[in-house]
């Protein structure tokens, strides 16, 4: 794994905290939307990136 893919990952990983916190919260939908895309690119991004 190279930086980038962890950072990816990491970052990933925290906007799905934030998705799980806002959903919580009873924030609006399409902010919770918005940052669970957010956070799936990231991952999807990261995983791709892995050397494997």
């Amino acid at each position: 794994m190279n930086g980038l893919s962890t950072a990816l990952i990491v970052v990933g990983l925290f906007f799905v905290g934030g998705v799980v916190s806002f959903i919580k919260q009873k924030m609006p939908r399409s902010l919770v939307v918005v940052l669970a895309i957010g956070a799936a690119m990231c991952l999807t991004a990261g995983v791709l990136r892995l050397e494997v």
